[in-house]
């Protein structure tokens, strides 16, 4: 039998020695590769006689939140080991004794850089008989040299791995918008949340046995919360809506933080949350990655293509007047995914495709028969390797489409009108480490646009995918320098509720004279691209839209998209165009406050201000439900969300105090 002992799990040391202590200090949570401290509380010569061979002592761990009693050694699931001396060399899941008195002695458990994360159990066996002695939680170990999630920079473990806050990019390449975000990685219930995520994913409820043991690779573990986070297919966290009518649920646009929506889905017993866009999406992966110990940080693609045939275009088509419908290819004002930090050896042997990872868990396209994204290596993308997994072409499109566009004539066939092979894949961004300041990463997604390099890369990514020659090869995608040019020019900067004031530049370098006809259009889009309305078209050249024609049709959009389309009439037939998506920057309002005025009558006078002097708005969130971190002082600046009546976006309120 096992004699009667206390266990003294040291929660508060190990979890600190372990960079977990912000979880908890009450339970145990450590890092694999690293050793952490038991203290038996038992008589020395019983804990001796337990010791030798012929009735040895034993500790057995396995994974109890999936297979439970099929946990196998064989998979990775269970360990069984015992106590070693302190001078014993060990491999694998190991003990060796390391202080002992004559009232208890103290064990070193050392767990294998690869083993599996998850909750295991902890017990002690003798001959056929065991007790349990507690339970604790492993995760991945970015601090570990030999863990694939290995960072190597303090400083960036301090940043991907440990902080609780950052910045989220949405707006256009030419007005970006930074936006507070709390992930609330490291609150007490959002760790057993995302061990949850894992149990309820398809993939273990198929076969626990095989799921649990592959939990031992973050690369699995990443692409399964990337399919997890989104309800597309799944028992996911976030059910996705563009269209403006979220009545039933919450607009994206008010979440600001992950825990809010983790805490939802586990209450309503793993029904999803209403409602979620692809910023929504990034953030809660991004914190279900730092929970887990996957170093990871979120990315903002500026005028990101979504390529849904895999020819690494965005095909245009256009009709009379210069209209476009919707089509299945399109340009997101931006888009946001993750980045995770971690070593792909199923690649390469080498180092090559190491590093940086897109995941992404918004729901466009599906992965081997999924809504998932990724992980895909940065470095893949860079040199356009579109042959290697997971989902590169795809993400190789969102920075470095070409888009084309064509006309549809009355027969049914269609002729090239111009390409674009620069817009796609600007600014792509992300929070600097160790500030609020943004970083731009665009360089390691791609060469510069106009360069050789840039379009090398591009005729390798075609060589390379499968998919591909759609539109008859590599010739087709960079087509003759065009008589006329054709461009689309804001004058000044578009603000939302005054009149827009574009113009339209051509030119050309032809000797003789041109007749040429010209058709102006303009419609309503949301973020994505997807046009939901007609605001206004001309045959002829116009300079003002006012604001009195495109106001009410921005009602649920994010945006203007002004389309030309310049056609030769004077004999051959020729035809050029540009389209330019504008989003008109919200007017700033400020309200200046007293610095007398004490901390718990802000909230309040704010209420009234704005109730009272803007009758549109109708919905005031208070500061504190949206940055509880921050403490309104004098003399300092901060914002807020709030949500006009008129447009379905959101405005920030800046408050001077």
């Amino acid at each position: 039998f096992v004699p009667d002992f206390k266990v003294d799990l040291h929660c508060e040391e190990n979890n600190k020695a372990h960079n977990t202590d912000e979880i908890s200090v009450k339970r145990l949570i450590v890092r694999r590769g690293k050793s952490f401290i038991l203290t038996f509380c038992v008589d020395l010569k019983s804990f001796q006689c337990l010791s030798k061979r012929q009735n040895e002592m034993k500790i057995i761990f396995l994974i109890c939140n999936g297979p439970g009693p099929q946990a196998s050694q064989s998979l990775k699931t269970k360990a069984v080991f015992e106590i070693l001396p302190a001078n014993a060399a060990g491999i694998g899941w190991n003990a060796r004794v390391q202080a002992k008195s004559s009232s208890s002695v103290t064990v070193a458990v050392s767990s294998p850089e690869d083993a599996c994360i998850g909750e295991y159990s902890l017990s002690v066996k003798r001959g056929s008989s065991s007790r349990s002695i507690g339970k604790f939680v492993l995760l991945f170990n970015p601090w570990c040299e030999a863990d694939w999630t290995y960072l190597p920079q303090e400083r960036e473990r301090q940043e991907y791995v440990l902080n609780e806050h950052g910045i989220v990019y949405r707006g256009q390449s030419n007005g970006i918008q930074p936006m507070p975000w709390t992930f609330g990685q490291f609150e007490e219930d959002v760790m057993d949340i995302c061990l949850r995520l894992l149990d309820v994913n398809p993939k273990c409820l198929r076969n626990a046995k095989e799921d649990c043991s592959a939990r031992c690779n973050p690369i699995y573990v990443s692409r399964v919360l990337s399919a997890m986070v989104n309800a597309a297919d799944d028992k996911g966290v976030l059910e996705g809506k563009w269209d403006g009518n979220y009545c039933d649920g919450v607009a994206p646009m008010c979440w600001s933080d992950s825990v809010a929506i983790l805490r939802r889905w586990d209450q309503r017993n793993c029904n999803c949350v209403k409602y979620g866009q692809c910023w929504v999406f990034a953030a809660v992966l991004c914190t279900t990655l730092r929970c887990l110990g996957i170093p990871c940080r979120v990315v903002t693609n500026f005028e990101s293509a979504h390529d849904t045939d895999g020819n690494l275009t965005v095909d245009h088509y256009c009709y009379d007047l210069g209209v476009t419908p919707n089509a299945k290819d399109s340009v997101w004002n931006f888009h946001v995914w993750v980045e995770a930090w971690m070593r792909r050896p199923d690649l390469s042997q080498s180092s090559q495709y190491d590093g940086w990872q897109v995941v992404d868990p918004t729901p466009q396209e599906r992965s081997d028969g999924t809504y998932c994204c990724g992980p895909a290596p940065v470095k893949a993308i860079l040199e356009g390797h579109t042959n290697l997994k997971y989902d590169v072409p795809f993400v190789f499109a969102e920075v470095n489409a070409d888009i084309v566009t064509w006309r549809m004539n009355s027969d049914g066939t269609k002729t090239r009108m111009f390409s674009d092979t620069k817009e796609v894949g600007q600014n792509i961004s992300t929070k600097a480490v160790g500030s609020y300041e943004r970083m731009d990463i665009t360089r390691n997604y791609k060469y510069p646009e106009g360069s050789a390099k840039e379009r090398q890369v591009f005729e390798e990514a075609v060589r390379r995918c499968q998919r591909l020659t759609i539109r008859g090869g590599i010739s087709d995608v960079s087509p003759a320098t065009p008589d006329v040019s054709v461009k689309i020019v804001e004058v000044g900067q578009s603000i939302n509720g005054k009149d827009l004031d574009l113009s339209l530049s051509l030119r050309s370098d032809q000797s003789k004279p041109l007749t040429l006809k010209i058709q102006l259009n303009a419609r309503a889009v949301l973020y994505t691209g997807f046009s939901i309305s007609n605001v206004w078209s001309k045959a002829f050249e116009v300079k003002l839209i006012p604001f009195s024609q495109y106001g009410t049709c921005l009602h649920g959009a994010d945006g203007i998209k002004v389309t030309a389309v310049v056609s030769d009439i004077g004999g051959s037939e020729a035809m050029y165009g540009a389209e330019k998506t504008i989003v008109p920057k919200m007017p700033s309002l400020t309200i200046t406050v007293s610095t007398s005025f004490l901390y718990h009558s802000i909230p309040s006078l704010l209420s009234a201000i704005l109730n009272g002097k803007h009758s549109k708005l109708h919905t005031v969130l208070h500061p504190n439900d949206i940055f509880p971190q921050i403490m309104f002082a004098s003399y300092r600046t901060t914002c807020f969300s709030f949500i006009p009546q008129m447009y379905n976006a959101a405005f920030i309120l800046y408050v001077l105090l």
